[in-house]
């Protein structure tokens, strides 16, 4: 029987690791261009939410997953507020087969990372004195499956992914 044990005497692992590592605030910032003279309006804001989800490898089998997000809200023709914010996780991810690697990295590991976003953006805004803009949930698998079909249609279109949640 083959030794199962690495030089240390723990066992190594026969199967495919997941694991989160740690989830960290890794950018963000605040504007507010035309307070406090915008304060005085009435009409509600017009708000426009972008998402980008990427990754990258930092070590063999560590990978770090960011969602990234960028919420502009107007009213009328002026900027209320900007919202930037990026939350990073890192997982160890090994012995993933190679066809599903992306999905994991698309689908899973967002999944686990957006909330914490979500808070911080809401966290955020709140302390402006404005009511908080609460994120909707985001469905990253149909997410994924829109930015296969990008790539198929065309093989040249390969960037992070992108979308505007509805």
């Amino acid at each position: 029987m083959a030794d199962e044990n690495n030089a240390a005497g723990a066992p190594q692992p026969t199967g495919p690791v997941f694991q989160l590592q740690r989830v960290y605030l890794k950018d963000s910032s605040l504007e507010l261009p035309h307070a406090p003279n915008i304060f005085l309006e009435q009409e509600p804001p017009q708000v426009d939410v972008q998402l980008e989800v990427g990754n990258d490898k930092i070590v063999d089998g560590i990978y770090e997953i960011t969602v990234r997000v960028t919420v502009t809200a107007k009213i009328k023709d002026k900027v209320l507020f900007l919202v930037e914010g990026k939350q990073g996780g890192i997982f160890e991810m090994r012995g993933i087969p190679n066809d599903q690697f992306e999905a994991v990295a698309g689908i899973v590991c967002p999944g686990i990372v957006y909330p914490y976003l979500r808070a911080n953006v809401a966290d955020l805004i709140s302390r402006t004195g404005l009511p908080p803009i609460h994120l909707a949930e985001i469905n990253f698998e149909a997410m994924f499956q829109q930015r296969l079909a990008q790539q198929q249609a065309n093989p040249a279109l390969i960037t992070p992914a992108t979308t505007t949640p509805q």
